[in-house]
């Protein structure tokens, strides 16, 4: 049971190109904003969409398939963990960032999509 302590799966669509970076280690980082969105009808019976929009960071070979093959709109399912981490801005306030660190990316979508 330790192993899904800390366990989130998601499955959206890719909102911008992917960025990556190449860090002096030889290591590979790649981070994208995934949409996720979940369907309801409201109180008159329209159907309505809310979007959640999740920021995923890739490491080493998965960093790599997001370089060669994840472009803006994709549809992907990723597997991976929640990751928090602090920053301080140029105006001395402390700042905090959740992501979803991807272990696994699978891309979903039909062998047409770019």
């Amino acid at each position: 049971m330790s192993t899904i302590k800390n366990h989130v799966q998601l499955i959206g669509n890719v909102g911008q190109e992917p960025t990556i970076t190449n860090l002096e280690s030889g290591k590979k980082v790649a981070r994208f904003s995934l949409a996720t969105n979940e369907y309801y009808k409201d109180k008159e019976g329209n159907k309505q969409t809310d979007t959640n929009w999740h920021t995923v960071v890739a490491w080493g070979k998965t960093a790599e398939i997001v370089e060669n093959y994840v472009v803006k709109g994709k549809e992907v399912g990723i597997s991976g963990k929640l990751k928090t981490r602090s920053y301080t801005t140029e105006d001395n306030e402390q700042r905090y960032v959740t992501e979803v660190v991807a272990d696994e990316i699978l891309l979903l979508g039909s062998k047409g999509d770019k």
